[in-house]
């Protein structure tokens, strides 16, 4: 096969840098607008709409179909097997130039090989390769995996996701893939939802700065051989759906779309991103895949996105099947076209129908040209014309290189956060010299999080082995629960119970499952939504029993959602979110535990007592606890947005403003004096929130507009400086307008959301 290949890639790259000169697109000297004209008119019909059309690998296909019943076989398409379609038919396509993209390809083997079917089709137009890498690439064995962006929001470290977007890129492209489905910039307003791990939490202002960071880190200047195509996802509201699933309906007014879930895509429109995806719900009635004011009139007219937008999974034919505004398979494509798509994920029937439909005299030719013309630019762009294949004798110098790793390590350290601490910790090893070890992650690849393949076990450092890492001379107990936290053993419950009493410490590692190997035996992650937001099983159970030793016992979680810990935020001494921290993070957790690691992270979403207080956001407007519930949990959260401890102590003082008053174009220059008042070097995340005290419609009690992350040694004082610009007081006003508007603002500035944690100046804008 490498043969092959090999001598494909001198073919091409002799027939690309050889060819005549009628034949511009193959002229890499030619500006890439006029390379995509000059192959665009010698396309036929069917090879155009074949460049809108993605399928997946041949491999993932063979895959499912050896696992697939014959009724399945015969009518499930969930799992991309195609009915009466085969790989030899996919495979005869590429051959023919009839299919632009690829996705679920996992081996740079398989890339390659789709590549050289290219290679023989008439034009020779490369196929870019898409892939689900949210937190490196990690859906493709043997890359570095990094913790969850869920995880990475925690740290407000925007440099940390340009590098993590950068590095993810390199490997990508060393697998010869070109285009990541991330960022997800979808602002997480509800905790049932099961995606908010690849989120970057429930603020629009801390998701857009990262968004962008993670656009420009994984694109570069999308021209060289290690940047990679960046997707913001999904367009739009699918974080906020009426019940908490994944793909229910979406009822939004046009005001908090532009205020909360619009800024971090047009901010990521701004900064560079080349491609869109739709999302999987309806909007206000509409689907998102076919809707024209989505996808044409702000998109593409207000925000001039240049690039192209993709379909999720099978939504297209969602328009029919499932939304029913399209009374058949070819009218959803129809109204998916005329309403902005450029690209469909993935099926059999887009390339006839589509066909047809042009022939009919229903979609203008020139309108699949627009489409063609933003795929082609891309390919242009990326250099896959002159080097459609990547070198396997590279990849694995660039795949978990210790620079990558060192990385995953960093960045778990710096997303845990610690919830609660009453002096257990960090623990002393020449106090607690035996501990017993139980939870369900404990000692599982759980902790690489959704979106993640199992890895080789000596690229995962789980909790368990962190902490006989990092305390070689303690002695650990470890109580195996299982992975499984629906189907837990009474037996091994009691069990640790029991052990528990002879302990000198405990530590339980609880929260859900994510790994999507096991898709159907998840409690998070994509299309696993909850009802409730407690511990799953006899988790509870075990914690309690646990505690019930009379020893320390400290709380470990690992999860992708906020959940309703409020027992253990009562009775326990400590907690931990460590969120999916990666491959490292078991490393990254333990030093934590033993004070090597002084925790500075902060929650990048607020956790409520339970599912009841949804939605339990820290920027609610003035009216939604005006009646604070009659019974239940109180009307505050179980743990704030911004919130996280530290083993030293941060003193706030001497909050200053420089200017008192400023016209309507003017600025704010803040300054603040931060102390490091322990023992103990650290790192504060100092967060400055704004209200506007009067307004004419009605705007959140506070938002966050700047954060900074402070590193403080042990009695270091430093003062931390603002700028309040314009943009940051604008919001729509009555006539849906951005303004700034005359009155009084607060600024508040502090180490979280809460009113207790903040210090507070007004100014006045005149």
């Amino acid at each position: 096969m490498k043969k092959i290949i090999a001598t494909m890639a001198i073919g091409a790259c002799l027939c690309s840098c050889g060819g005549s000169r009628e034949e511009v697109y193959k002229d890499p000297s030619a500006t890439v607008k006029d390379r995509v004209e000059d192959l665009l008119k010698r396309m036929t019909l069917e090879e155009k709409v074949g460049q809108m059309n993605q399928f997946v690998g041949v491999e993932h296909i063979k895959a499912n179909s050896a696992v697939m019943t014959e009724d399945e076989l015969r009518n499930n398409t969930a799992n991309a097997f195609y009915p009466g379609f085969t790989e030899k038919d996919i495979e005869k396509w590429t051959e023919e130039g009839l299919i632009g993209s690829f996705l679920h390809v996992l081996t740079i083997e398989e890339a390659n090989y789709l590549q050289s079917l290219a290679m023989k089709s008439r034009l020779q137009i490369p196929i870019i390769f898409g892939i689900d890498a949210i937190h490196g690439n990690a859906n493709a064995p043997d890359n570095t995996v990094y913790p969850t962006n869920i995880n990475l929001a925690c740290s407000f470290d925007t440099l940390m996701a340009y590098k993590i977007a950068r590095q993810t890129a390199r490997e990508m492209r060393a697998m010869n893939m070109h285009w990541t489905f991330n960022p997800n910039v979808e602002v997480a307003r509800d905790a049932r939802w099961g995606r908010g791990q690849e989120t970057y939490g429930e603020d629009p202002y801390l998701v857009t700065l990262l968004g962008v960071q993670s656009v420009k880190g994984y694109q570069g200047n999308l021209n060289g051989s290690e940047d990679v195509l960046a997707c913001i996802k999904h367009f739009v509201g699918g974080s906020e759906p009426i019940n908490g699933t994944n793909g229910s309906p979406t009822d939004l007014s046009e005001r908090t779309l532009r205020e909360v879930f619009f800024p971090p895509f047009e901010a990521g429109v701004k900064a560079g991103a080349m491609s869109l995806m739709t999302a999987h719900n309806e909007l206000n009635g509409i689907p998102c895949h076919s809707n024209e004011w989505l996808m044409q009139d702000v998109l593409r007219g207000e925000w001039k996105f240049p690039g192209f937008v993709v379909s999720d999974w099978m939504d297209i034919e969602h328009i029919h099947d499932l939304h029913a505004t399209a009374e058949n398979l070819k009218e959803a494509f129809y109204q998916s076209i005329m309403g902005g798509m450029d690209m469909h994920m993935h099926g059999i029937h887009w390339n006839e129908m589509v066909v047809e439909l042009v022939k009919e005299g229903r979609i203008p030719e020139a309108r699949i040209d627009e489409s063609v013309r933003r795929i082609l630019d891309i390919k242009f762009r990326l250099g896959i014309f002159e080097q459609p294949y990547a070198d396997e004798a590279r990849t694995t110098q660039v795949r978990l290189c210790d620079e990558h790793r060192a990385t995953a390590l960093e960045a778990a350290r710096n997303g845990i956060v610690l919830l609660k601490n009453d002096g257990v910790l960090p623990l002393d090893a020449s106090r607690y010299k035996k501990i017993m070890v139980t939870g369900i992650n404990a000692d599982d690849q759980n902790i690489l999080g959704d979106w993640s393949a199992p890895e080789k076990d000596e690229n995962v450092t789980t909790i368990l082995e962190g902490l006989k890492m990092i305390a070689p001379d303690t002695q650990f107990d470890f109580v195996d629960q299982g992975w499984d936290p629906r189907n837990m053993d009474p037996k091994k419950v009691a069990e640790a119970a029991v052990r528990a009493k002879s302990a000198d410490l405990n530590i339980v590692v609880a929260g859900e499952y994510m790994m999507r190997f096991r898709w159907n035996d998840r409690t998070d992650g994509e299309d696993t939504d909850r009802s409730d937001l407690d511990l799953v099983g006899l988790q509870n159970e075990l914690i309690e029993k646990v505690a019930a030793s009379g020893k320390p016992t400290i709380l470990i979680l690992v999860n992708g959602r906020p959940l309703g810990v409020h027992w253990a935020a009562e009775n326990l001494p400590a907690i931990i979110e460590a969120w999916a921290p990666g491959m490292y993070g078991g490393q990254a957790v333990a030093e934590i535990l033993y004070g090597k690691v002084n925790p500075s992270a902060k929650l990048a979403v607020t956790i409520p007592h339970s599912v009841g207080q949804l939605q339990m956001i820290y920027n609610h407007k003035p009216s939604q606890y005006f009646h604070p519930y009659a019974a239940g949990k109180p009307s505050k959260p179980l743990y704030p947005f911004g919130y996280g401890l530290s083993y030293t102590t941060y003193k706030y003082g001497d909050l200053k403003l420089m200017q008192k008053e400023i016209s309507t174009d003017g600025a704010v220059d803040v300054s603040v004096k931060v102390t490091n008042v322990g023992d103990r070097d650290g790192v504060e995340i100092v967060q400055l929130y704004i209200r506007d005290k009067f307004s004419s419609v009605t705007r959140p009690v506070k938002e966050l507009k700047d954060f900074a992350r402070v590193p403080l040694k042990a009695g270091e004082s430093k003062v931390v400086n603002f700028r309040i610009t314009p943009d940051k007081l604008a919001f729509y006003d009555k006539k849906m307008k951005k303004v700034v508007e005359p009155g009084e603002f607060i600024v508040m500035v502090g180490a979280s959301s809460s009113d207790e944690d903040l210090l507070t100046k007004t100014f006045t804008v005149r």
